[in-house]
């Protein structure tokens, strides 16, 4: 079966994460094709790559394999630059930044998913439960999310209210004020310490990605999710509206995009294991602190959810934006490049302990 691109798209439907990518896609219109993963660990598709990576979605184009959607996004907007999202000038680029790294240093997300409903049905199912409390590190505790979310509702009331009364505040539709939206309305980057006060992911949920927009369209279509005396349309009316266009203007960009070429688990791993690498070979970055050259055995895991879970391979690039190693299949001949951000990600050679 053809792959449009030769991307593979590694996700499952209800992830916030994945969402994030798919209305990217969508919003640009690029044919891909998807290999729809299981919501909980094992993932055989993926570790047949050579990938022990738990945390969804990853994205393959040719034989190089992307973690983050933070990494995912920046790959597509190289790629296909004509019509690209990202922000062009300084300003832009620095809102840009700054609603991203505003959903990272506050934690945001982790307040959002404080507020999920604990009737929802993974809520109450132990399998769900025990593999996010192998996800994050921690025990999940039903009595503690219910005790936090008053706290949690603060915190998000005032995240609608900072939008409201700043960067909506002027009547602009979009955040850039642009035509349609941009990285800027779509765009966030990926920190959740997930615990008692956070979910990262929820079945039974038609979940958004995670974005600038992407806290208050969850949470508005999360039903129970937000306290209606506390955060509603009626007092947040500008955000409210913002999260309205951009479902006009996502159904817009469904209703002329490719659908998906939806691949099974062995024919996506053999057509990865078979293309071409979609980058070069990539450089090391002499000045890095690290000191660490091609070739050399590396681990590589994120700090903070899915740290038990870790990568080694030989070592092929490694900048102030990526980390690249070469892995081998653990079900044929071959290997893969497997690309992970820099930031949120530690690098260490094998014969080091873990910091």
């Amino acid at each position: 079966m053809a792959v449009p691109n030769d991307i593979i798209f590694f996700h499952y439907s209800y992830s916030p994460y994945a969402r994030r990518v798919l209305w990217y896609l969508a919003l640009r219109g690029i044919p891909y094709a998807q290999c729809i993963q299981p919501p909980v660990l094992p993932r055989p598709d993926i570790a047949g790559l050579g990938i022990a990576h738990r945390r969804i979605p990853i994205m393959a184009i040719g034989r190089d394999v992307y973690a983050d959607t933070r990494l995912i996004l920046k790959k597509l907007e190289a790629r296909y630059p004509q019509g690209a999202l990202g922000a062009r000038d300084p300003e832009q680029k620095l809102m840009e930044e700054l609603l991203a790294r505003w959903t990272i240093d506050g934690n945001l997300f982790s307040h959002a998913a404080g507020l999920i409903p604990l009737h929802l049905p993974n809520m109450n199912n132990p399998v769900f439960l025990k593999d996010r409390g192998d996800f994050s590190g921690k025990p999940w505790d039903r009595d503690m999310i219910e005790r936090a979310r008053p706290e949690n509702a603060v915190t998000m009331r005032e995240a609608f209210r900072l939008m409201e009364t700043t960067v909506l505040s002027d009547g602009r539709d979009w955040v850039l004020k642009t035509e349609k939206p941009t990285l800027a309305d779509i765009e966030g980057k990926r920190k959740t310490k997930s615990g008692p006060q956070s979910v990262r992911s929820c079945p039974g949920l038609v979940l958004t990605c995670h974005s600038a927009i992407w806290l208050y369209h969850w949470l508005i279509d999360m039903k129970g999710a937000l306290p209606p005396d506390s955060i509603s349309e009626e007092q947040f009316p500008r955000v409210f509206a913002w999260v309205s266009r951009f479902r006009a203007a996502l159904k817009a960009s469904r209703a002329t995009s490719p659908n998906p070429v939806t691949l099974e688990g062995e024919d996506a791993i053999k057509h990865v294991l078979a293309a071409d690498f979609a980058e070069k070979e990539g450089e090391i970055d002499k000045a890095d602190p690290l000191g660490l050259e091609r070739g050399m055995e590396v681990e590589v895991w994120p700090l903070d959810t899915g740290a038990a879970h870790s990568d080694r391979g030989r070592l092929i690039a490694l900048t102030p934006d990526e980390v690249v190693l070469e892995i081998k299949s653990k079900v044929t001949e071959g290997e893969v490049r497997f690309h992970v951000p820099r930031r949120g990600f530690r690098v260490v050679k094998v014969k080091d302990e873990r910091l």
